[in-house]
């Protein structure tokens, strides 16, 4: 009799072992490139765009600036022995002054344009992880990886243009406004 409840103890926990492992087996997952989702919206395109417009002509100073640092370096070399002494340093003077604040230009331009830059992804992302969220919802999914962070994957799991899809028609751009980003200057980013 015993050994009769052993068995029927041993055969419960075998059961309940097989169940659990088969109800884990069972997870419905999905997997999202959220970068990559993420910079195919059009809202992502028609910020990149924005950006670019908004610190072109301060980038296009930092380039005449340079510009005119060059002409003052290939003057000051070529008039070795033909300037006077005062024409010199006040020449060298100039280029120091230049690449001074060529450098003040450089780094506020870049701080502001990170700055905005990272204001817009945090935004975007939060709307991201939104639609992300809804699409686990409306598959019936327990969980949603980010594929960036998965070593391996079934590509048929891959949801990233769907949430990119998703974005897009949650988040409309006006018509026009999401053409393709042109390369951003030098210096900006």
């Amino acid at each position: 009799m015993l050994r009769s409840h052993l068995f029927s103890a041993l055969a419960v926990c075998a059961a309940a072992l097989t169940f659990a492992s088969t109800a884990a087996a069972q997870a419905k997952i999905g997997v999202v490139n959220f970068q990559q989702a993420l910079l195919g919206t059009d809202e992502a395109k028609k910020a990149q765009n924005d950006l670019i417009a908004e610190f072109k002509p301060r980038q296009d100073d930092i380039d005449n600036l340079t510009r005119k640092l060059q002409d003052d370096q290939t003057k000051l070399q070529t008039s070795q022995g033909k300037l006077s002494p005062q024409g010199e340093a006040e020449l060298s003077a100039d280029i120091q002054h230049e690449q001074h604040e060529i450098q003040n230009m450089q780094q506020d331009l870049q701080d502001e344009s990170n700055a905005k830059r990272d204001q817009v992804v945090q935004k975007m992302g939060t709307r991201m992880t939104e639609i992300v969220a809804k699409l686990r919802d409306e598959k019936g999914l327990d969980a949603i990886f980010d594929s960036a962070a998965t070593v391996a994957f079934n590509k048929a799991l891959d949801l990233t243009a769907e949430a990119t899809a998703a974005y897009n028609k949650a988040y409309p751009v006006t018509a026009g406004a999401a053409a393709p980003a042109a390369a951003p200057a030098s210096g900006a980013k």
